[in-house]
């Protein structure tokens, strides 16, 4: 669970101007401190309720206990903002691990430098990380060979949905296909005057989850080609993405009643949301919301399956999009090989994974961990742990300046849904050109 979290949009516009100033350094500059010696090292992370607080410090417990020479000060609830001005700052106050929520910006905290090259602290402890860590997890932690972070906990991607609303709508079975999620939507949604009892799926891109990055693993794309240039007005997967969403929006309501609903809706986070209402009877939405529809009370049985998949494409269905946590070392500490001993635990040690995915409700990073019996989850989180190691499951792209792309599209996604922009081809082309533009303009 992940109640710190900001919406999408949100975070990539935080992290953008992280990232813009943040500072530059080299894992060789600050590894020269002895990992025996007795020290002090800076933990910063962003989590910031009490159980994933907890959760956080039960797992340095065990790092200390296990590394007595090594004490960690912990602070919590750092968002990037923080993280930027105490990367910039530098200096022994500062953190010496940091993490980040964002992984669509690892191109730009691996270009930048402002996360340290952890590639000889890797070679040094002989990590194999194909043997550690899924494929996707990989990528999303290095960008254009440079690995910068590494995986802390994973999010996967799936439809919630509410068992009573179904049998009450006489669905036996969850959606597969995207032309089923439509039907099945349909189906669901309850019209009261100009509003909603009940929406059967909150299809818009200011919906809570629904939005651009995490519609497209249910087609195959790719962002860009093998020139790095944007590739979203060539692959057809992104106008048919475009297309149905718009279609999808326009079959339940249409974009202005489906915006006036959106507006009753209860803080994300919180026991409010409108899936723990019935407000909506599916939701795009992380592993975390099972545990949190669980601590809201909700009145119905909660059904878990992955994201409907396209049409033609029906044999990858199981797939879904995944992100998470990524560590690493902050480039100004002076402590890097103690830091690095911390990474190296929370990130590998299969133990303390497994602890700490306990405690987060989060899906854990490491093959080993994925496969653990200690694992201590609902019986329905296993449709997570599926998505996380189905191998068609698919992550953002990364980019030199970050999530500006997936920003950009997310803007064109708000142009095209609501109508203002009528030929979609010639909007994904513009959007495209733009999207060539800023990357050039941050190389």
């Amino acid at each position: 669970m992940r109640t710190s979290r900001l919406t999408t949009t949100a975070v990539a516009v935080a992290a953008i101007s992280v990232l813009a100033t943040a500072c530059t350094g080299s894992s060789e500059a600050g590894a020269s401190d002895d990992p025996d010696a007795k020290t002090t090292i800076n933990f910063w992370h962003g989590w910031s309720a009490p159980a994933e607080v907890k959760a956080v410090q039960d797992n340095i417990d065990r790092f200390e206990k296990a590394h007595p020479n090594i004490t960690v000060k912990v602070s919590g609830n750092i968002n990037d903002d923080k993280l930027n001005q105490a990367l910039r700052a530098g200096g022994s106050d500062g953190p010496d691990v940091v993490s980040s929520f964002t992984t669509a910006n690892v191109g730009k905290f691996c270009s930048s430098g402002a996360f340290t090259d952890l590639k000889p602290f890797i070679e040094k402890s002989k990590l194999d990380l194909e043997k550690t860590f899924p494929k996707v997890l990989l990528d999303y932690t290095q960008f254009e060979g440079k690995r910068c972070a590494l995986p802390l906990l994973t999010d996967a991607y799936g439809l919630y949905y509410n068992k009573d609303a179904f049998e009450k709508a006489g669905i036996t079975a969850p959606p597969k296909t995207m032309s089923e999620l439509t039907e099945v939507a349909k189906k669901l949604t309850v019209e009261k005057g100009d509003t909603y009892q009940q929406l059967g799926f909150m299809p818009n891109f200011h919906g809570y989850e629904t939005v651009v990055s995490h519609y497209m693993p249910s087609w195959e794309h790719a962002y860009f080609d093998e020139n790095g240039k944007s590739n979203i007005a060539k692959d057809p997967a992104f106008a048919k993405m475009f297309t149905y969403q718009k279609k999808l929006v326009d079959s339940l309501g249409g974009y202005s009643k489906l915006e006036k609903y959106r507006g009753a809706f209860g803080d994300e986070w919180g026991a409010k949301h409108p899936f723990h209402t019935g407000q909506v009877a599916m939701q795009l939405d992380g592993e975390w919301r099972l545990g949190m529809a669980e601590d809201a009370g909700v009145d119905f049985e909660v059904g878990v399956a992955p994201m409907p998949v396209a049409d033609d494409e029906a044999d990858s269905y199981g797939k879904g999009y995944l992100s998470g946590t990524i560590v690493g070392i902050a480039p100004a500490s002076k402590k890097q090989n103690a830091a690095w001993e911390l990474v190296k635990f929370m990130t590998t040690d299969t133990e303390a994974v497994v602890n700490f995915s306990n405690g987060i409700r989060n899906v854990p990073s490491t093959l080993e961990a994925l496969k653990s019996p200690d694992l201590k989850f609902d019986p329905r989180f296993k449709t997570f742990l599926d998505i996380a190691q189905h191998p068609e499951s698919s992550t953002s792209d990364g980019a030199v300046n970050g999530a500006t792309y997936q920003l950009t599209l997310q803007d064109f996604g708000y142009q095209y849904e609501k109508g203002a922009v009528k030929d979609l081809q010639a909007g994904l082309e513009k959007t495209a050109r733009q999207i060539d533009t800023d990357i050039a303009k941050a190389k």
